[in-house]
């Protein structure tokens, strides 16, 4: 009999399947059940018998078919209730549920039926019985349904995708996280359904998994989300990806989960952002007034403030602080001059330009935001520059520039040391899409503070240098004498560093019997007491040489006068000079040797024996004699000219002796030549240097 073809229409096929495909091979769903078919006649006997049958209850076929169901499976008690339900099958009702089985080796087995009714060609009833294990398929509905309360209950967003990379399942989760219903996401790929502009990243994630087979865990991604009521806040994503794989090891797709880890991103952003705050503020106590240079100190304070907290930084300081004849702060009042140290900006920006100009006096008006800063001494914020508060940030230029560069946001705050307002740090984002806030603010304040104290001390310290500078200049000869026979230059070099000023000088006397005394001395020690013993040794030195006494017995009055002083010990060379004959006489304490340049171009260090420096007191001093051919030259010097901390001293007298020799610039020329080659940058000491040539 031939059999009967069914025409299957295209539109029929379920969309990705193929008529005809291969088998589900074992292992399946249906498989993991068991399952049992049998089918009984209108007799109840047992006509079609399956493997699984015989799997479950034991019986072969052969033992099977032909028997009466009822009598081969169940118990005496049961019959009449399994009789009464074959008859509504037969009578074409259908019946699910379960009663106990007998099993070939005589247990019972408790099993779940679906029976259906089924007819022949003849409409001859039949009832077909499926069976399976029902401790087995309760276990297996409970693991179905925590798996789907998981998926959908879950509070993190799950999807399953198929090996092409389009979503199968979506939970409501990850639903509300893409912010379109699952529905509407099946089928389609990630980059279909993500609300993010790059999704590549992600599909080539999955697709890496899929090939690998390892999962890549707490991937992070920051992207706003739909359900957010603010549709521009990002939140941070941590995802994972790994494959799903069916019990017989075939990939059928990648599993992802998607948690909101906002929270945890956040807290470790704050903590990172102290971490990096904390690193400032130590940084900015070692690099910050390492120097007591002020302007220096002020542009320390900016670099660092443009380094974490701001997008340009400048530094203004009343111009009070400079004017002042006593370092103590006068009151205020209503001052309103300023003088700006330094401005920073990082990245460059048109901002910047609305600074008043470094080093310049800048008068700025009551409503300035910076002056009210100043006034108060407090800080002032505005998370949001508007057009109006950008007017009292700069002049009219400068608010233009900053409305052009686009700065929103500004904080200002004093500099504060010991009570007292010395001028303020103002602050701009310009970059930095993120408003000023407190905590913007406190932490400037902290910064603000600690560098005050630096730069207080930087101006008391600049002061103190002015002063001893003052005095020192005051003391030092206003002008060289005409001295006959001899014609003089001299140099006086200050030190950088504030706390080195104050100790040399030199002095050139004509003596009454027509002679000329030349002088040079270096107090020991530095600042206003320095130069001050300067005073009262030169004064003294002065007072001797109109006696017409011998240097040594000059030198020994010094001594004897240094004992009394604060600070006590200098060092000095003293040199008589007879314009006639070019005899000299010359007695040293403790100084360095004088140079001596000969008419041929030859340099040498006049070294007597060593003697001890001014006031150890009792000190006998030795008077030395040589004479000056005409045109010779004699250089007197301090220690600041040739003595480093780097190099010997006798290399560095050689050097001195190398760059005299075959010289014959003028003195000028000759003294700038000295101080180009020999003093370096930011000297730590001052440096006192007195030429003379014999010219009879």
């Amino acid at each position: 009999m031939p059999k009967k073809v069914v025409d299957v229409e295209q539109d029929d096929v379920t969309p990705g399947s193929t008529v005809g495909e291969a088998a589900s091979e074992p292992g399946a769903l249906l498989d993991l059940l068991g399952l049992a078919a049998a089918v009984l006649d209108d007799e109840g006997r047992i006509r079609l018998w399956s493997p699984g049958a015989e799997s479950l209850f034991g019986y072969d076929a052969g033992a099977a078919l032909g028997q009466y169901a009822a009598e081969l499976l169940v118990d005496p008690e049961h019959r009449p209730k399994v009789l009464e339900l074959f008859s509504r099958v037969l009578a074409g009702e259908a019946w699910a549920g379960g009663f106990p089985v007998r099993c070939e080796d005589g247990t019972v087995r408790q099993t779940e039926f679906r029976n259906v009714p089924l007819r022949d060609d003849r409409h001859r009833p039949y009832a077909l019985g499926v069976a399976t294990d029902q401790k087995q398929l309760r276990d297996l509905e409970t693991s179905l349904a925590l798996a789907s309360r998981l998926f959908h209950q879950a509070p993190f967003g799950l999807a399953v995708l198929d090996p092409d990379l389009r979503y199968v399942l979506i939970n409501p989760a990850l639903e509300k996280i893409h912010g379109r219903p699952a529905s509407e996401s099946v089928g389609l790929h990630p980059c279909e359904v993500i609300p993010i502009p790059d999704t590549s990243r992600i599909e080539a994630t999955m697709r890496r998994v899929l090939a690998t087979g390892r999962p890549i865990l707490n991937q992070s991604t920051l992207s706003p989300t739909p359900a957010d009521p603010d549709p521009d806040r990002l939140h941070a994503w941590s995802a994972s990806y790994y494959r799903l794989q069916d019990g017989r090891g075939r990939v059928v797709g990648v599993g992802v989960s998607v948690v909101d880890d906002t929270e945890r991103h956040k807290a470790a952003a704050d903590a990172a952002h102290v971490r990096r705050r904390l690193a400032t503020l130590a940084e900015a106590g070692v690099r910050i007034g390492a120097t007591l240079d002020l302007e220096r100190t002020a542009h320390e304070l900016a670099d660092i403030a443009v380094d974490d907290l701001a997008d340009v930084a400048a530094v203004d300081v009343l111009d009070v602080i400079f004017t002042a004849a006593d370092p103590a702060l006068p009151d205020l009042g209503e001052c309103k001059a300023f003088r700006p140290l330094a401005v920073a900006a990082r990245p460059p920006t048109e901002a910047a330009q609305a600074a008043d100009p470094v080093g310049e006096i800048a008068r700025f008006d009551a409503d300035r935001l910076v002056s009210e800063c100043v006034t108060t001494g407090q800080p002032v914020l505005v998370p949001h520059l508007d057009h109006e508060t950008l007017k009292r940030v700069g002049t009219p230029p400068g608010s233009e520039a900053l409305t052009r560069s686009g700065a929103h946001s500004y904080l200002a705050v004093p500099l504060t040391a010991h009570g007292c307002v010395l001028g303020a740090l103002s602050l701009l984002r310009v970059h930095n899409p993120r408003p000023f806030d407190t905590d913007d603010r406190a932490f400037a304040a902290e910064l603000a503070e600690r560098a005050a104290i630096s730069i207080d001390n930087a101006r008391w310290y600049r002061h103190e240098r002015d002063t001893a500078l003052a005095l020192q200049r005051a003391l030092l000869p206003l002008r060289v004498p005409d001295c006959p026979g001899l014609d003089l230059t001299t140099r006086y070099c200050p030190a950088h560093d504030t706390s080195e000023v104050g100790g040399d000088w030199y002095d050139a006397l004509p003596l009454a019997d027509g002679r000329t005394a030349l002088v040079i001395g270096d107090v020991m020690g530095s600042g206003v007491k320095a130069a001050a013993t300067m005073g009262q040794l030169r004064t003294a030195t002065r007072t001797m040489a109109r006696l017409n006494i011998p240097p040594a017995d000059v030198l020994h009055h010094l001594d004897w006068l240094a004992e009394s002083l604060d600070p006590s010990f200098a060092t000095c060379t003293y040199v008589t000079c007879q314009p006639a004959t070019g005899q000299c006489e010359l007695a040293t304490a403790g100084h360095l040797p004088p140079v001596l340049i000969r008419p041929d171009g030859t340099a040498e260090l006049i070294n007597p024996s060593p003697e001890p420096p001014l006031g150890l007191g009792g000190t006998t001093f030795t008077t030395h004699r040589f004479t000056l051919a005409p045109h010779s030259r004699l250089l007197l010097y301090t220690d600041g000219l040739v003595e480093t901390r780097a190099d010997p001293i006798d290399q560095r007298l050689q050097t001195l002796l190398d760059l005299l020799t075959g010289t014959s610039h003028p003195l000028e020329d000759t003294c700038d030549l000295l101080l180009e080659h020999l003093r370096s940058p930011g000297a730590g000491d001052d440096v006192a240097l007195l030429l003379a040539e014999y010219t009879p």
